[in-house]
């Protein structure tokens, strides 16, 4: 099994970035979602199966991928507004 983790960011979005992928279907400032799976493609399946998550956009950024086999630090984050 792996992980599967797409993330995108608005924040310093402008009108410059017009082809920027939009990941949800909601309109977000930052959006993030993490899969266990054993394959991309079954990892977008779970995502199609959940709705929220716009497929076409997902597939314009390459997820992170993390094994799950030894212990480590599986994510962080640190937001200084």
């Amino acid at each position: 099994m792996q992980l599967f983790i797409w993330r995108h960011s608005k924040r310093f979005s402008s009108w410059s970035m017009l082809d920027e992928p939009h990941i949800h279907k909601e309109n977000y400032l930052q959006a993030d979602v993490t899969v266990l799976a054993v394959s991309k493609a079954e990892a977008l399946q779970l995502l199609e199966q959940n709705g929220n998550w716009n497929l076409s956009e997902l597939l314009r950024i390459e997820p992170e991928v993390i094994p799950v086999h030894e212990a480590r630090i599986i994510t962080s984050h640190v937001d200084f507004q």
